[in-house]
């Protein structure tokens, strides 16, 4: 009988942190108007100790460290270790950086010892969310207080259900990242956390990665029809060209803007 200690094949988490980490910096491009604009409704300030959760590749890490200044700590939080390698690698010469690999649900950090929490779409996967938020809360101060930004539905989302419809996939998308679509949902969760103070505003906005072709390099490997594209690999030889084809008339200036549609989320530990 012949015998091979070849490795099993990578499963779903290790692939999308993978194909994640190629197309990092053109996401990076992409996400970072959206985040921006729930850091400057966190409003960090210097000297503050802020926790990131979902950081991926860092770039928002940096941006609030920026923020907090050298007297200050951002703490990044990804489950992803080749993403949490990249961040790493740019937050290199940072003193009051540092990250921690592991699911943000069971972060241990101290009781009441971070000042803000901070997150661009990375809340939507947990498995129990108000565990999640419980352990937020844990260890946020009583004068903390939270900012993040997450997806709201697939189909107020051009970036997302664009590319799904070209492909004749809709169906078959992960509703995972759009699980917040419903406010209510979203402010019961929070709410059952301990968070007070809680308010849930919607934002459109084109955004953009680049061109045709780094726009095609995304969509095939990240988001919804990326996921799908992944697992299927057969899929892309008669994705791509009907993707190129819906993505062509979006192309102004040599570059592809979508909308996305997201919720900046706020709240405060304390109730009152």
């Amino acid at each position: 009988m012949f015998h091979t200690d070849a490795p099993a094949p990578p499963d779903a988490q290790s692939l999308a942190a993978q194909a994640w980490l190629e197309v990092s910096d053109l996401v990076d491009l992409q996400l970072s108007p959206l985040g921006q604009r729930a850091i400057d409704a966190l409003a960090p300030r210097k000297s503050e100790v802020i926790v990131d959760v979902g950081c991926g590749a860092g770039q928002s890490v940096l941006q609030l460290a920026e923020r907090v200044g050298p007297d200050g700590s951002v703490i990044g939080v990804d489950i992803a270790h080749p993403l949490i390698e990249r961040a790493h690698l740019r937050a290199a010469g940072l003193p009051q950086v540092r990250f921690i690999e592991c699911d943000a649900t069971h972060v241990r950090l101290p009781d009441k010892s971070t000042d803000a929490i901070f997150s661009r779409f990375g809340v939507m996967a947990f498995t129990d969310p108000v565990a999640a938020f419980s352990n937020f809360y844990r260890f946020l101060k009583r004068s903390g207080r939270m900012a993040f930004v997450c997806w709201r539905s697939l189909a107020e989302n051009e970036l997302d259900v664009l590319p799904l419809r070209a492909a004749g996939l809709e169906d078959r998308a992960d509703q995972t990242p759009f699980r917040f679509e419903d406010p209510k949902f979203l402010r019961d969760i929070l709410t059952t956390a301990g968070f007070g103070q809680i308010v849930i505003e919607p934002h459109d906005q084109s955004v953009s990665c680049g061109g045709l072709e780094e726009t095609l390099s995304v969509l095939l490997r990240v988001g919804p029809l990326g996921g799908i594209v992944r697992e299927h690999s057969e899929l892309q030889e008669t994705v791509e060209p009907r993707l190129r084809a819906a993505l062509e008339p979006k192309s102004v200036q040599g570059q592809v803007s979508l909308n996305a549609a997201i919720w900046i989320v706020t709240a405060c530990a304390a109730n009152s």
